[in-house]
């Protein structure tokens, strides 16, 4: 599976155990595809320069996954989980983690599908002097009756963030031919993969959240 990196504030291509790192801070991507937000542990030895599996998760920030081995699982339910207590995780946070996966694709190869995992700080917030996250990004495009598969994304760094932390914003409408392409990469193998494959988010801070704010949905308009 190919992934969008943003490790150490830089955009990095990751796949077939190659890493090629981006020269620009900023790109232009259309994204696909979204899992809804969902959550990770990665346990007290987590590093985040290093790859890693997680520990314990949810696929829906409610009960950990199914997929999770029985003698790791956390809590019968998230919001009984230990370690979804302020004060569990570094600096004061929850050591359990807000995360989302999304399908992205580039203008110039349509069909070479990237997963970018985005932390919490991404996903929430509020617009700052123009600066969207990713759920105020698509509410924006709601708003005018478009959704994030319709549009070219620029993707950019804040920043004056101290750990990884993306903002989004519309370039312009995708065009008709593209449009085509990229509705049949929707439900493509490859997409599939990029929102259900979980690995660990590199450069992840401390969760801010006391409760989910949701995702949300890739072809609301």
């Amino acid at each position: 599976m190919r992934r969008l990196s943003i490790r150490g504030g830089e955009f990095s291509l990751v796949g077939d155990n190659q890493q090629e790192v981006l020269s620009s801070d900023n790109i232009n991507v259309i994204i696909i595809n979204a899992a809804p937000v969902s959550r990770s542990y990665f346990g007290a030895q987590f590093d985040p320069n290093k790859s890693t599996a997680p520990v314990c998760w949810s696929d829906d920030t409610q009960r950990p996954s199914p997929k999770v081995p029985q003698e790791n699982v956390q809590a019968r339910r998230c919001m009984d989980c230990t370690q979804n207590v302020r004060g569990s995780g570094e600096n004061g946070g929850r050591a359990c983690r807000f995360q989302q996966r999304l399908a992205v694709v580039f203008e110039g190869d349509l069909e070479e599908v990237y997963q970018l995992q985005i932390n919490a700080l991404t996903i929430f917030g509020k617009v700052v002097n123009g600066n969207m996250s990713m759920q105020a990004y698509a509410r924006h495009l709601s708003t005018h009756d478009m959704s994030v598969i319709a549009v070219v994304t620029n993707i950019y760094f804040d920043k004056d963030s101290v750990v990884p932390k993306l903002y989004f914003k519309p370039m312009r409408p995708v065009d008709t031919d593209t449009g085509i392409k990229v509705s049949e990469m929707v439900t493509h193998e490859d997409t599939k993969k990029a929102i259900t494959s979980v690995v660990s988010v590199s450069g992840e801070a401390p969760s801010p959240f006391s409760a989910v704010e949701g995702g949300f949905d890739i072809n609301a308009n």
